[in-house]
C-alpha cells in the first residue's frame, strides 16, 4: 500500500496499492466513521487480493 505509487514502481515494488494521501494513507478524516471504516475494509481487501494474484511484473492494484 502506498501514496506515492510512482516511487513504488521506481524502486521495483512488485504489488502496488495506491492509497488515500500522505498524511492518512489509509483513512479520510472528512469522511463519516462508517463511511471510512468501508473505504478502509476495501482499500485492505483490495491488498489482500494483490497478495493472492499471481503476477509477472509490477502491478497497480486500483
Amino acid at each position: 500500500m502506498a501514496t506515492i505509487t510512482t516511487i513504488s514502481q521506481s524502486v521495483g515494488a512488485n504489488r502496488i496499492v495506491p492509497t488515500v494521501a500522505i498524511p492518512y494513507p489509509v483513512g479520510n478524516p472528512t469522511l463519516s466513521e462508517a463511511d471510512e471504516e468501508a473505504m478502509r475494509y476495501e482499500m485492505v481487501e483490495r491488498a489482500c487480493n494483490a497478495l493472492a494474484t499471481e503476477i509477472t511484473e509490477s502491478t497497480q492494484f486500483e
